[in-house]
């Protein structure tokens, strides 16, 4: 009789040999995998309930966050116009030896108000010390 290779018992004799030890475990050993099973249950209800509120929250942060950008937005948009009309305004009044003052105007010289990502440091020295000491034609 040739070897053969199973995953489980081979004859029906066996299989209930399998049933029987298993029901022959000890009431202890029984008891604690029921007492596993539930606790493993209650554990991936806990998970999936928190999962479920991390998501609602998340995504209510997500709304208030495109709600704040979307205000930042508009404010940015009328602060933009307005200077805009200022500035068309302000265009119209050109006199000689004002050139300065409009230069000013259009810069900011304080270096903790700046918001730029980039450094101008180097340009707001070379402006204030042409104001300073202007160059002659």
């Amino acid at each position: 009789v040739p070897f053969k290779e199973s995953n489980g018992p081979t004859d029906s004799y066996a299989a209930i040999s399998q049933v029987d030890r298993l029901q022959s475990e000890p009431e202890s050993i029984r008891k604690w995998r029921e007492e596993q099973k539930e606790r493993l249950e209650q554990l991936d209800a806990n998970s999936r309930k928190q999962e479920a509120e991390w998501k609602e929250k998340a995504i209510k942060e997500l709304q208030e966050w495109y709600a704040r950008q979307d205000e930042k937005l508009q404010k940015t948009k009328a602060s933009n116009r307005a200077a805009e009309e200022a500035f068309v305004n302000d265009a119209e009044d050109i006199f000689p030896g004002t050139e300065w003052e409009r230069v000013a105007q259009l810069c900011d010289f304080n270096p903790k108000s700046s918001k730029q990502a980039k450094d101008v440091s180097r340009m707001r020295s070379v402006l204030i010390s042409l104001k300073q000491a202007p160059l002659v034609r």
